[in-house]
């Protein structure tokens, strides 16, 4: 099942994405966790916390789900 996260602002970084999907409890926790956490956005492996998500934007994170950004 697919996640729907809404976001009042044309982009949103990954990891502000992370802590606004409940995947961390706080931004400083993003850095340890795209270290340690396979996340692809739109099928590719990103590891860049300030990585510009967008509308219909899909993130998978093993274990965690899967996501799509709605502005």
């Amino acid at each position: 099942m697919t996640k729907q996260i809404e976001i009042s602002t044309e982009y949103i970084t990954l990891g502000q994405f992370l802590k606004l999907a409940d995947v961390i409890q706080t931004g400083g926790m993003a850095k340890w966790f795209l270290s340690e956490h396979p996340i692809y956005v739109n099928g590719e492996l990103e590891n860049r916390r300030g990585k510009k998500l967008v509308d219909n934007d899909v993130i998978a994170i093993p274990g965690f789900g899967k996501f799509v950004v709605k502005s």
